[in-house]
């Protein structure tokens, strides 16, 4: 069984985590070495990249997600979990790595809903309910945007967000960035600049609590 099914696997309860709030999140991208890169560096966080926790933290995690990714899913409770233990050191950076048929509408749902200061809300739900909407066999973008309704999205002002240039520019930037750092799986992680080269939630866990005691 290889990696990503292992985790999809170990995910079955994710349901469950999400209502008890852990934070999961996951990936299928490859282990390979890689230097570290500059937290800051243009090609890894921009200036309209969604942001979870303190803007002064110093511990960045970059996450490149894709919103209809079932690893992505799987690991979010994990990610969750982590900024709950370190509420003042680690920020989540996301950027958007459309490689699913219903990606760019999910993202879109989320820049719509980040607008009304739901972004966290409407990802929650969309991953706690993304076999719902996000199955490569069956693509169903018209629930991503019911689910997105039932949690408050005013929707009649969400679908004009979603099309502007604005957003437009947003996903070309990120796709422009993932294809230049070379992001082939979702999720993948760095921690101040390291990437995640041993794949796992622990291993996750353990790279920000060094990057967390180097810190203080």
């Amino acid at each position: 069984m290889n990696k990503r099914a292992i985790i999809i696997a170990t995910g079955v309860g994710a349901a469950a985590i999400f209502a008890g709030g852990a934070y999961l999140y996951s990936q299928s991208s490859t282990e390979t070495a890689a230097a570290p890169v500059a937290a800051e560096s243009s090609q890894f966080i921009r200036p309209h990249s969604p942001i979870m926790g303190p803007a002064t933290a110093p511990v960045t995690i970059v996450e490149f997600f894709d919103p209809s990714c079932e690893a992505c899913r799987a690991f979010y409770p994990t990610v969750k979990q982590i900024m709950a233990t370190y509420p003042e050191d680690v920020r989540v950076v996301i950027r958007y790595t459309p490689f699913h048929p219903t990606s760019e509408e999910a993202i879109r749902i989320l820049e719509a809903a980040r607008k009304q200061d739901k972004f966290q809300r409407v990802k929650e739900w969309l991953l706690q309910n993304q076999e719902q909407w996000g199955a490569d066999g069956n693509p169903q973008a018209a629930r991503a945007w019911e689910l997105a309704a039932e949690v408050g999205l005013d929707l009649d002002r969400a679908r004009q967000d979603a099309v502007t240039e604005e957003v437009d520019a947003i996903i070309a930037q990120d796709v422009e960035d993932v294809q230049a750092v070379g992001i082939t799986g979702t999720p993948t992680f760095f921690v101040n600049g390291k990437q995640l080269q041993s794949f796992g939630r622990q291993q996750l866990k353990d790279l920000v609590k060094s990057e967390v005691e180097a810190a203080r």
